[in-house]
């Protein structure tokens, strides 16, 4: 008897198969609001169906659904406010806060029960800022909710900034559960549940492929028996890999060709020579669309062209087929499981199978339909304007396109979201044919918007190219100075920078608020062959610029960069100008360009060992930067300073977290990164791990020359120059260049950090002589120079001097007197070094003070963690036959039996329930990382396991 095919319709099974385990943990979390939900995996693996069953067995919180889409549209918050357009009726009731009507021109559908629109602000941050609280506090209007964010890896970023504000303080009623593909995800999204609030319960479930098993019960419930056969689930496995999604496709295509077939009670398939059927999803999902009619298949093509689920009107209009013919060929795609309809929209279930069909479809229909798409969702409302500019794009018709992207960079600019202004206008500078004054107008436009993004955009080469077309003044000017301001935020060609900023301030005849901010550009020290002179001179003429300038904040920015640069160069009136910047702003910064000074003048402060002023500048900004800059780039900008200050005070206490916690946020920021970098480099040299240091450090100096950043240079030279001498090793060659720059640049009042290790370099490498002449020089440069950590510098490298030539006395004088001048500056590891030299010279003299010196070294060394000097000056102690304090055994921060902040937080999340695993992605840390962690907080605590752990923090063990 002839088998019987399959004649079943069905393609996706009826029921959840083999996530039991994860729906469980997601239904856990989400029972204890407010709580925060991850479901991560690749495309196919079944995110959309675990989180649909997730959300029909919700019983009483409102779920509320939102998808970020491939083809992005200029409208940030997209999906959030998809999710909130049906809340109209559950709103009507409720007691909204005025802040809520900032979001009518947002959510039309339910403006009618939102209170009345605020006045303008006048300030785009602050009305992003407004927008936020009225999106959260329309979200605790509605009680118990449960968020559902699909797609976040094609997340705008303002949806991320949301989210993260959201998260901060979430409502008590509020859950919120995403999806993300792990490989393609953003860093900003992944971190998003990296510092929630203790209370907020998390969890994160990733999705793994099917094994045999499963493939085997999933295929069975799609096929509507309890039973396929085990070879043919293996067959499935093995030409799916495993994905749902696929192994849904493949069946269906087996249906379709009729190869499967009733055997012994199940389903099994035919021999695999007379199947042959190709691995992957494509070829399945093409060898089903061979199958459809001639109508269906171009629906299925308009669909795919399309890509974005529209109306069914849109769809027909789309397809090249006459309408009756059309209209049947989509009940033929719906029927066979290829489209599928949503709430009145209709499209593709899954991003596979679209791209599957796209790029079968020739090229030729492929532009036609494209441009049948644009026309057609042009006639939407709200028209779709990134759709629309795809559409027209890929259809061929540039001038179009070019009008179309502008206009839709314009709106997402008006709506803050200048990440994708940015996205839209760099692809229309890069592919389409303009003329140079349209390319010059769209230039600066992207230059703009380039400024105000977290991201960094590849907007150097397009400006550089808009310039090359010779475009009409003012154009020019302006291009010159967004082409120079972006090679200034990639930290690269200092020369290059030096010479668009000089052609800039040539350009801009009546503009002094970019003139000035040009000519700071030029009084910045980093471009190598300047004199000094020519900088300070820029400089003053920024400030002469002042009086025409109306832009408070701007002149607020241009009064901290030039005293940024005097306070380096140790010009005294750096502290006049630092007093004009506090008294203007009440000492408050409010503004993004305040914030900048602020932040500009602490580091360099910093820098130059002035400890004090530098923190009161760098906390200031730090309160002032997430009132101005919802990317939190600046407050990470700051803390990145701040990290810089805390090393350099010997605050260094969780330091080496909050390095790894910043360096994963401003990857993109070489400048701040190089500064997270040194920091960890001189740490880990402390640390005494010898072989990683060396290698990271002469990174960083590589790095700091290359980019001009050459008041951060010391701290890293410094350390390279004393692992270099206690190897025995000569100076790198890398300091002949630095030295070179410093003398050019007078910058040695930041610099002379460095004096002493570099003089111990020399000196070990038998080049006295050329030691002695530079503390000479530099002894007499720097007398008439505001630079405060002149002094114990000159007086600790005097020492070395004395020390080599065995003058035990004038030795020991010159360490004692660099401990009084770092003490005073605030200098603990400087001056637990001077005070284990200058304990050295005295055990040599056997003076009583000796002994007294090198416990305090060993005392200090050991609460800064520093093992490598705290090994070195045990050594010595052994040798003198000092008695030594008791080893400090508390880690290198330094909490002894207490629990670290880093343990403290591992162990409250282990307590939960997570994995090391779970709780290193987390965190942002490894899990080597946590292990070590966790260990040592149940060590201290002298527990044994997890559940104990979790006792004790509840409060019952």
């Amino acid at each position: 008897m002839r088998p019987r095919t399959v004649s079943t319709a069905q393609i996706v099974s009826p029921k959840l198969v083999a996530r039991a385990t994860e729906l469980s943990a997601l239904l856990s979390t989400l029972g204890r609001p407010p709580a925060v939900a991850v479901v991560e995996g690749e495309a196919g693996i079944g995110k959309t169906r675990l989180v649909t069953e997730l959300a029909s067995l919700l019983d009483g919180p409102l779920v509320l659904t939102g998808g970020c889409g491939h083809i992005r549209e200029p409208f940030p918050l997209g999906p959030v406010l998809e999710a909130l357009r049906g809340t109209g009726e559950r709103l009507a009731t409720a007691a909204l806060s005025p802040v809520t009507g900032a979001l009518r021109p947002l959510l039309p559908e339910i403006a009618h029960v939102l209170p009345a629109l605020p006045e303008p602000l006048g300030d785009r941050v602050g009305e992003r800022h407004r927008v936020f609280r009225g999106l959260a506090e329309l979200l605790a209007a509605l009680g118990t909710v449960v968020l559902v964010l699909e797609d976040m890896h094609w997340a705008d970023e303002q949806t991320v900034e949301f989210l993260g504000y959201l998260l901060s303080d979430p409502p008590l009623g509020l859950c919120v559960v995403l999806t993300y593909r792990g490989e393609e995800v953003g860093v900003g999204a992944r971190a998003l549940t990296a510092r929630l609030p203790a209370a907020v319960a998390r969890t994160q479930v990733v999705l793994a492929p099917f094994g045999t098993a499963e493939t085997q019960e999933l295929a069975a419930s799609i096929l509507g028996t309890a039973h396929v056969s085990e070879d043919f689930a293996l067959y499935l496995r093995e030409r799916t890999s495993g994905l749902p999604f696929a192994i849904q496709e493949l069946l269906a295509l087996l249906r379709a060709r009729g190869t499967l077939v009733r055997r012994g009670g199940g389903w099994a398939r035919k021999t695999i020579d007379e199947l042959d059927v190709p691995a992957g999803v494509r070829d399945s999902v093409l060898e089903r669309v061979s199958r459809l009619s001639p109508a269906a298949r171009a629906v299925v093509e308009a669909g795919a062209v399309l890509e974005a689920h529209v109306p069914i009107a849109a769809l027909l209009e789309t397809c090249r087929a006459p309408e009756g013919e059309a209209a049947n060929g989509l009940d033929e795609a719906l029927e066979r499981g290829l489209l599928v309809e949503r709430s009145g929209l209709v499209g593709f279930r899954h991003l596979l199978a679209v791209q599957a069909v796209y790029g079968n479809v020739p090229l030729s229909r492929r532009r036609d339909l494209h441009a049948r798409a644009g026309a057609t969702v042009g006639r939407l409302s709200p028209v779709p304007l990134g759709q629309v500019a795809h559409h027209l794009r890929h259809s061929g018709q540039l001038d179009a396109w070019v009008a179309a992207a502008e206009k839709a960079a314009d709106q997402a600019t008006a709506l803050g979201d200048d990440d994708e202004a940015a996205h839209l206008l760099e692809a229309v500078l890069r592919h389409a044919p303009l003329t140079p004054v349209r390319r010059a107008e769209l230039a600066v436009k992207l230059g703009w918007a380039s400024t105000r993004t977290l991201k960094m955009v590849d907007e150097v080469g397009v400006l550089s190219a808009a310039l090359e077309h010779d475009p009409p003044q003012p154009l020019r000017g302006e291009l010159r100075f967004l082409y120079a301001l972006g090679l200034d935020r990639t930290a690269a060609e200092p020369r290059l920078q030096w010479q668009a900023f000089t052609d800039a301030v040539e350009s801009l005849d009546g503009r002094p608020d970019l003139v000035a901010q040009a000519m700071v550009g030029l009084g910045l020290p980093t471009t190598p062959d300047v004199p000094l002179a020519e900088h300070v001179g820029w400089l003053e003429r920024a400030l002469e610029q002042l009086p025409a300038i109306d832009d408070a904040p701007l002149r607020a920015f241009v009064l901290g960069k030039v005293a940024m640069v005097l306070t380096a160069v140790g010009d005294p009136r750096w502290a006049e100008l630092a007093d004009r910047l506090l008294a203007q702003t009440g000492g408050s910064p409010v503004h993004r360009r305040e914030v900048g000074a602020f932040c500009s003048l602490g580091e360099d402060a910093c820098y130059a060992g002035r400890y004090e002023i530098s923190d009161r500048l760098l906390s200031a900004a730090l309160l002032g930067a997430p009132g101005c800059d919802l990317t939190r780039w600046m407050e990470f900008n700051c803390r990145a300073s701040l990290a810089v200050l805390a090393y350099a005070r010997g605050a260094w206490a969780g330091l080496p977290e909050e390095i790894a916690f910043l360096s994963e946020r401003l990857v993109e920021h070489p400048r701040e990164l190089a500064m997270l970098d040194t920091v960890k480099a001189c740490l880990t040299l402390a640390s005494g791990d010898l072989e990683e240091s060396w290698p990271r450090l002469l990174d960083v100096i590589e790095r700091a020359l290359r980019m001009g950043a050459i008041d951060l240079l010391p701290i890293a030279m410094g350390a390279l120059l004393r692992q270099a001498a206690a190897q025995g090793s000569e100076p790198p060659a890398e300091i002949a260049a630095a030295c070179a720059v410093w003398d050019t640049k007078r910058l040695w009042p930041v610099a002379v950090r460095v004096l002493p290790p570099l003089v111990e370099a020399l000196v070990t490498a038998g080049r006295q002589e050329e030691a002695g002449a530079l503390v000479s020089r530099l002894d007499r440069e720097l007398g008439a120079l505001d630079a405060p950590l002149a002094p114990p510098s000159l007086a600790h490298a005097r020492g070395l001097l004395a020390a080599d030539a065995a003058d035990w006395a004038a030795a020991s004088a010159g360490f004692l007197s660099a401990v009084d001048g770092y003490d005073l500056l605030g200098c603990p590891y400087e001056a637990a070094q001077a005070r284990e030299l200058a304990a050295s010279c005295l055990v040599e003299l056997g003076d009583e003070r000796g002994p007294e010196l090198l416990n305090a070294a060993l005392a200090a060394y050991g609460s800064l963690g520093a093992r490598w000097d705290l090994d070195r000056a045990s050594r010595l102690a052994r040798r003198a036959g000092v008695p030594s304090p008791a080893r400090h055994r508390g880690g290198p921060n330094g909490y002894g039996g207490e629990l670290s902040p880093r343990e403290k937080e591992v162990a409250m999340l282990a307590a939960t329930g997570l994995t090391n695993k779970e709780i290193a992605k987390d965190l942002f840390l490894s899990t080597k990382t946590v292990d070590k962690h966790l260990s040592a907080a149940l060590r201290k605590l002298g527990l044994r396991s997890r559940a104990a752990l979790a006792r004790r923090l509840d409060g019952k063990g």
